[in-house]
């Protein structure tokens, strides 16, 4: 088996032989890059939620084009609910028409829930762990019938021993639940008592969408909460009656395994985690603006004992407001997290650093000082673990 993915590091640790690929890259498009999957079975789950056009159709046409013409047959693993009015929905229609003319078996799957999370299942999940309100998407009557992802993977396997092409097959569990009924059903599986509903209008949902789109906070998109509003329900039977692999309802598979102490902790996590990243903005915003806008005669004073000149410490304080200013400007758009981070450890540090030596006094203050760099500094850290998802 050779498995393929943007960032192949961990996969190879894990033991996949693995073969690099952003299918956004042009080279990718190319069936000559594929030589590896000559002959073999491919299995297609790569999608995108959001992005522009350019990149949907690289995604979802384009790269997958190319693998299928080198390969011999497989599953394209497409999405329920594409009749929606949604550039996800129209890309990925666009890309089972490819997958069908290339005698693919196109497998549309609902809600897909596993023993860890990703995206929607995370969000439901962040949801269901909120203290004293259950939130939902509208009144929270819209039907899933959710399907656990190692259930998912032997029909896949099923499909690719027995090939199905032609019509697009929908797969789901055999059980039916409300959105409100699953994140109350989640609640208790994470062992927390029953919460009041929260229902949100879908208008102001829709809001909360864009406004996730526009910080880059994935899973809380727009187009999240439209697939949710036209319904995640799949029809199942036409695909399960021929099928030696039964999937199991959602009661048996959370019933199969008890939530444990990380679930938890992810749960709770997850909506704390946007969070965490907008108060590192707020508070570089607000660094910046000071370092940018303070009068000098409020810090030249601690720097009069340095015999540096009053220019080179205002020019100093204006440039370091601009460098924190493009600090919250990344975190406000989730710009390279990974990169982000180092840089504000280092400018945390390097500030740190610098007034430990030119007033060490700032230690001693009554309200903290140079000593709330020190939670700030864990506060980044915790972040970027936060923002390591693969």
């Amino acid at each position: 088996m050779l498995a393929s993915a943007r960032r192949t590091t961990r996969l190879a640790h894990m033991g996949f032989a693995t073969l690099k690929a952003d299918l956004a890259d042009p080279s990718t498009h190319d069936p000559a890059f594929w030589a590896d999957a000559e002959g073999r079975k491919i299995v297609n789950a790569a999608g995108l939620l959001t992005a522009s056009d350019a990149r949907f159709e690289a995604v979802h046409v384009k790269a997958p084009a190319a693998v299928y013409a080198r390969a011999s047959g497989g599953v394209l693993i497409s999405a329920v609910g594409i009749e929606a009015d949604t550039a996800f929905a129209r890309w990925r229609r666009e890309g089972e028409g490819v997958a069908h003319d290339a005698g693919l078996t196109v497998l549309r799957p609902g809600l897909v829930m596993a023993d860890t999370s990703y995206g929607g299942t995370s969000l439901i999940r962040g949801l269901a762990a909120m203290p004293l309100i259950s939130p939902t998407v509208g009144d929270g009557g819209q039907v899933f019938n959710p399907i656990h992802a190692a259930d998912l993977a032997r029909v896949v396997a099923e499909c690719l021993d027995t090939p199905k092409p032609g019509q697009p097959w929908d797969v789901g569990g055999p059980t039916r639940i409300t959105q409100a009924g699953l994140i109350a059903d989640l609640r208790g599986w994470l062992g927390l008592p029953p919460a009041r509903p929260l229902p949100i209008p879908e208008r102001a949902a829709m809001a909360l969408g864009r406004i996730g789109d526009a910080l880059k906070m994935a899973p809380i998109s727009h187009t999240a909460v439209a697939q949710i509003t036209h319904g995640i329900e799949t029809n199942e039977a036409p695909l399960t009656e021929q099928l030696r692999t039964k999937p199991r309802g959602v009661e048996r598979f959370l019933a199969a395994r008890p939530a444990g102490s990380q679930d938890l902790w992810h749960a709770r996590l997850f909506l704390i985690r946007p969070a965490l990243r907008l108060t590192l903005a707020f508070l570089w915003l607000a660094s910046g603006l000071l370092g940018l806008f303070l009068p000098s005669a409020s810090f030249l004073p601690i720097t009069a004992h340095t015999g540096l000149p009053d220019a080179l410490w205002i020019a100093m304080a204006r440039l370091g407001g601009l460098a924190d200013l493009a600090l919250a400007a990344a975190l406000i758009r989730n710009w390279r997290p990974r990169l982000t981070g180092w840089l504000q450890l280092g400018l945390v540090g390097s500030y740190t650093l610098a007034f430990t030596i030119i007033a060490p006094a700032l230690w001693l203050l009554p309200l903290g000082g140079l000593l709330k760099n020190i939670p700030v500094l864990m506060l980044i850290v915790l972040w970027m673990v936060l923002e390591d998802e693969r």
